[in-house]
């Protein structure tokens, strides 16, 4: 046991280049429900289940082509038909889809789609229901079924 107790999440902070573009994107099209901004401050709080995310505007924006850290991410479980709903959407709104992964082993195993968001934090929707043996369908496969 560690030197301190700590309860609970209070949220996690995601980095962006533009709140309003943010907004849509996490509470449009991920479907995150929308808290509200943080009095005239450029953050803003979405929920998911117990979870608190909160948005927060760069003073510098970066440049989303060079900001790819490709170990770090933020990951969502999802069910099969909403995977297959992300593809699909995902593609009709140019999401830049960095690669589906079937993890067969490990500690978070299941079928793992990764993505970016318009100021390129990198993002994983995860399907805990596949396992090995079932199919390993790409992107596309999954966006037409």
């Amino acid at each position: 046991m560690g030197l301190l107790n700590i309860e609970n999440v209070t949220h996690w902070s995601i980095p962006v280049n533009n709140l309003e573009e943010s907004e849509k994107f996490y509470g449009d099209l991920l479907g995150l429900e929308h808290v509200g901004r943080l009095g005239n401050s450029r953050m803003t709080c979405y929920k998911v289940a117990e979870h608190s995310i909160l948005l927060c505007e760069r003073t510098n924006p970066v440049d989303v082509a060079t900001n790819k850290q490709e170990q770090v991410h933020h990951s969502f479980t999802v069910s099969t038909e909403t995977l297959k709903q992300a593809c699909k959407l995902f593609k009709e709104h140019n999401v830049h889809i960095d690669q589906i992964v079937h993890r067969a082993q490990g500690f978070f195993t299941g079928r793992e789609l990764y993505f970016f968001d318009p100021s390129g934090n990198r993002l994983e929707l995860r399907d805990p229901t596949w396992s090995a043996g079932m199919p390993e369908l790409t992107v596309d496969e999954l966006a037409e079924g």
